[in-house]
């Protein structure tokens, strides 16, 4: 009797401490995220191979983004670790060009290696024009490579943009 009230006490500590630091905006993001991952493998199931074998990824399962020649975009999303969430993501998107629109998209960024992980763990993590998202299709996984220890997929939810600029996405990280 007394080795199941310390098994019970034991997990009641361990769904503690899980939850710890977790709001019900954060409860309701990591929801969301899992509803896109199930959606993004249900349009191509390609990615699976990258959700299995990626050291980690974050999920945005709403990005906002609008645009009249300066556009911006932003959302919040959870970081996986091996599978398991381990904190909370924020991005920011800024750029300027030939665009008009507004669009909402799920996306996700796989980390290939540790070093690629740690550097977007560190918190200033940014990436510039030259990186590009890769829309997702049925079977378009099946060809795309990590670039630098980094892939990143998109996948529209509604809206219509149009748009030929230049800039970047900046990442800020908070582990839970």
């Amino acid at each position: 009797m007394k080795k199941s009230k310390m098994i019970i006490l034991l997990v009641t500590f361990f769904v503690a401490y899980v939850s710890y630091g977790q709001n019900s905006k954060d409860k309701r993001i990591m929801a969301e995220a899992e509803k896109a991952k199930k959606e993004m493998i249900k349009k191509d199931a390609g990615l699976d191979k990258f959700f299995n074998n990626a050291t980690a990824y974050v999920i945005f399962p709403h990005v906002g983004e609008g645009a009249f020649i300066i556009g911006g975009a932003s959302g919040n999303g959870v970081l996986y670790e091996h599978g398991t969430a381990v904190g909370m993501a924020d991005l920011k998107k800024l750029d300027i060009g030939a665009q008009a629109g507004g669009q909402s998209s799920a996306e996700v960024i796989f980390f290939e290696t540790e070093a690629a992980l740690n550097e977007f763990k560190a918190g200033n993590y940014a990436l510039s024009a030259e990186a590009s998202a890769i829309a997702i299709e049925s079977g378009v996984a099946e060809n795309a490579n990590y670039n630098d220890g980094v892939v990143i997929f998109t996948y529209p939810l509604k809206g219509l943009m149009a748009d030929v600029s230049i800039g970047g996405q900046k990442f800020t990280y908070t582990p839970f």
